[in-house]
């Protein structure tokens, strides 16, 4: 079984790649396919792959001559690639337009001409918006920022995919958080774990009251990997194990961190909440294995240098 993941060389692809080739025996290829544009380089420095089966794709969703060749004899498709940035969702209207959006449109229309059997696309919980309702994935999409629209796009073109020979999973995945040497430290949980245990300070937006769903980097990998097999059908899935309020979030790092200081910036502004009807139907065919937050963050703090 051939494997193409898109954004392969990033945060959560290093964590997908880390689980294929720890539990998954039926790969006989992995290609990761990805433009460098995060500038990190870390999935290829950090530790050696024990298979010699893994291999690099330096090309862009918009290049669709490289994306057929790269497909060419693949099985399944991990869609990871995309432009996010947090929390700057509002701003690069046209970048997110060009690459979540237009992007998935070029993958969507090269897949069609391919064998491919199964894609697995990462979305975003974004694409509900903001609201104070806990949302199901009957739940009419609604997004607010030009990362949540841009996504929604995406998830309409791949969605026409969907055939009696070809499964096609839409993952609507709450903010990842988690260390592994890939992570990014824009994403929220990830950043205060930086502040606090280097500068023992943390910045919160807003009053901290908003609501976030969360899901571990590796977690997220696991369900993408045991979707493949699965008798799962084809369709759209929330993927959220927690929802947090930031202050909540905070409150967590302070046990670990007990001298911590916080400041907040634009502390009357209102910000977007959302909170996600958990446990999440995903989890019926593919569960995950449950550990609370403050595990994950004593694991996390391990990781540090110093």
């Amino acid at each position: 079984m051939k494997i193409l993941i898109t954004g392969g060389a990033g945060y959560l692809g290093y964590s997908v790649v880390r689980h294929l080739l720890k539990s998954y025996n039926q790969v006989s290829d992995i290609v990761v396919y990805d433009n460098l544009d995060r500038k990190n380089y870390a999935f290829f420095t950090h530790e050696k792959f024990s298979a010699k089966y893994v291999h690099f794709v330096q090309g862009d969703l918009l290049d669709y001559r490289k994306l057929k060749q790269a497909l060419k004899d693949t099985t399944v498709v991990f869609h990871l690639a995309g432009k996010v940035t947090t929390p700057f969702a509002d701003s690069m209207a046209h970048a997110y337009d060009q690459i979540n959006h237009w992007g998935t449109a070029h993958l969507t229309d090269a897949i069609e001409e391919s064998e491919v059997q199964t894609v697995v696309n990462v979305s975003s919980v974004s694409v509900y918006g903001a609201t104070h309702e806990l949302v199901d994935e009957d739940t009419p999409p609604h997004p607010q920022s030009f990362y949540g629209i841009s996504k929604l796009a995406g998830e309409k073109h791949l969605s026409r995919l969907i055939s009696p020979t070809r499964k096609v999973y839409t993952l609507r995945s709450g903010n990842i958080y988690g260390y592994n040497p890939c992570m990014r430290f824009d994403a929220v949980i990830n950043r205060f774990m930086f502040e606090a245990n280097f500068r023992r300070r943390i910045t919160i937006d807003g009053s901290g009251d908003q609501t976030r769903a969360f899901i571990h980097v590796d977690k997220l990998a696991e369900v993408m990997k045991g979707l493949l097999g699965s008798d799962a059908p084809s369709g759209t899935y929330n993927v959220v194990e927690h929802n947090y309020a930031i202050n909540d979030v905070v409150e967590a790092v302070r046990t670990i961190y007990p001298d911590l200081e916080t400041i907040s910036v634009n502390f009357d502004m209102p910000m977007r909440s959302i909170a996600v009807q958990t446990p999440c139907k995903i989890f019926d065919y593919v569960p995950i294995t449950g550990r609370n937050l403050l595990d994950e963050l004593n694991d996390f703090k391990l990781n540090f240098a110093f």
